[in-house]
């Protein structure tokens, strides 16, 4: 049922427009009562996320049965896991980066998404690096690091109409993260690679993580 009314809901963003489309014309299409959709959606905007729920589970499980794998390559599991997700479906993945492109409620949804993942890789860092001083910050930045760097790759193969190997492209993102954040590589930080390009950002003091990372996005894009 859950498939259902989300396959109805999306026909509909599509055919007529998200803020035109209501949940009556979604249980309507979907052919059950509107009690049957809020029993699986609290609003139409999750109805456009249906997968991330169990996503999000699939994560947090993993990661805590994660082990003695080096933290940040446990991260970049974690996030893999999510791309997989989008990869399994092109065409409803593609649509649905272009919805949220063109409704702007529906972007700032993706975004509270994208903070659930990152907070729950944060959180599994902090268990790994300690949960004050510079470990809790350290567990901070390498996961905005590493959702910045999933979605950069992610975003590039959707852009591209689905084409090409995502997995490829998201790959060497999160490796130019393990290479200055994993075992090792303390020092790497201080020392970027001289065949790249570093981008420096100033934020405001207390801006909020997702903001951050957007810009980090947008700068690595840039390039």
């Amino acid at each position: 049922m859950r498939e259902v009314l989300a396959e109805a809901a999306f026909q509909l963003f599509l055919e007529r427009g998200f803020e035109q489309t209501t949940v009556d014309d979604i249980v309507a299409r979907a052919g059950v009562g509107r009690r049957s959709f809020f029993r699986y959606f609290p609003s139409k905007e999750d109805a456009v996320f249906p997968d991330h729920e169990r996503c999000l589970a699939d994560v947090t499980a993993f990661l805590a049965e994660a082990g003695d794998l080096e933290p940040v390559e446990a991260v970049s599991d974690a996030a893999r896991l999510v791309l997989r997700m989008y990869s399994a479906n092109p065409e409803f993945s593609v649509q649905r980066y272009r919805l949220t492109r063109e409704v702007p409620g529906l972007r700032t949804y993706e975004l509270s998404v994208v903070r659930r993942y990152e907070q729950t890789m944060a959180g599994y860092l902090r268990g790994r690096y300690g949960e004050s001083g510079d470990g809790a910050l350290r567990a901070e930045v390498i996961a905005a690091s590493v959702v910045a760097a999933h979605n950069n790759g992610l975003r590039t193969w959707l852009r591209s109409g689905g084409e090409g190997d995502a997995e490829a492209a998201v790959d060497h993102a999160l490796g130019m993260v393990r290479r200055v954040w994993g075992s090792g590589a303390d020092g790497a930080a201080a020392t970027p690679s001289a065949e790249g390009d570093v981008v420096v950002m100033v934020a405001a003091k207390g801006a909020p993580m997702w903001r951050v990372v957007q810009q980090i996005e947008s700068a690595i894009g840039q390039g």
